[in-house]
């Protein structure tokens, strides 16, 4: 297994399962790096995105779905801890920009405070929300229109308004499932620029169908074939010396 000094997240045993009896996720068991963007990849249905939905609880909000095994972030396993408490700690970016569609821009911001409960003075709420848009290269583009809804803004500026939103409670990890996806590649290349930029104060996991993307901003890369890890290493071993051949002929476009 690759040895990681100091993680901010390890994978102890991971197993997820939709229906009883049938994993699709498999014994997971892999320790991520801190202030590091790893990529986590393989094809459709490989259990990518279900594995990194787990770091955040997302899957209790289902009631079939099954969780065991231990996922220590910070050495406290938060299968054990109030999924409120998690999602703080555990930010989350989706495919598709979602922000609130009858907030402004602002409430965009500071929902999370909202959402938890957090009492913010006036003064507070605005450095949260200017410091947070100038974190995400938005600030100078919004800042006469922040009390407009956030779905007036083009596709590109909603999901880095949605990272803002998810750094604004000061996470330690960022979770993204292909947050470019959806976006054309000006906007995918100012997102990656931005990942690269937020590693120095955050721990990112994305889940990537798109390879050059792993290559070009990721530390290190998982590779997922049918719900197991077939290989994980940092990212220029991987893509140049892969050690196995599923890994090899996916990253060589024979399947996936």
């Amino acid at each position: 297994m690759l040895e990681i000094k100091n993680p901010i997240i390890q994978l102890k045993d991971v197993c997820i399962s939709y229906t009883p009896g049938k994993n699709a996720v498999s014994h997971i068991n892999a320790d991520i790096e801190r202030n590091k963007i790893t990529a986590i990849m393989g094809p459709s249905g490989c259990g990518k995105s279900t594995l990194l939905r787990a770091i955040n609880r997302m899957h209790e909000l289902y009631p079939d779905i099954k969780t065991t095994g231990e996922i220590l972030l910070d050495d406290k396993n938060i299968l054990a801890m109030n999924p409120m408490d998690v999602r703080r700690l555990a930010g989350m970016v989706f495919q598709r920009p979602n922000p609130f569609p009858t907030m402004s821009i602002y409430d965009n911001v500071i929902a999370g405070y909202k959402l938890n409960g957090i009492r913010l003075s006036k003064k507070e709420k605005d450095e949260i929300v200017e410091s947070n848009l100038v974190n995400v290269g938005l600030w100078d583009e919004v800042k006469d229109a922040l009390h407009k809804r956030g779905t007036f803004l083009s596709g590109g500026q909603q999901q880095r308004l949605c990272i803002a939103r998810a750094i604004a409670l000061k996470p330690e990890v960022l979770l993204m499932d292909e947050p470019t996806s959806a976006l054309d590649p000006i906007a995918t290349n100012r997102i990656e620029e931005l990942l690269l930029k937020l590693k120095e104060e955050f721990s990112i996991v994305i889940v990537t169908h798109n390879m050059g993307q792993a290559a070009r901003i990721s530390d290190y890369s998982m590779f997922m074939y049918l719900g197991d890890l077939v290989e994980y290493d940092k990212t220029q071993i991987m893509f140049t010396k892969p050690s196995d051949k599923r890994t090899e002929e996916y990253l060589t476009g024979q399947f996936g």
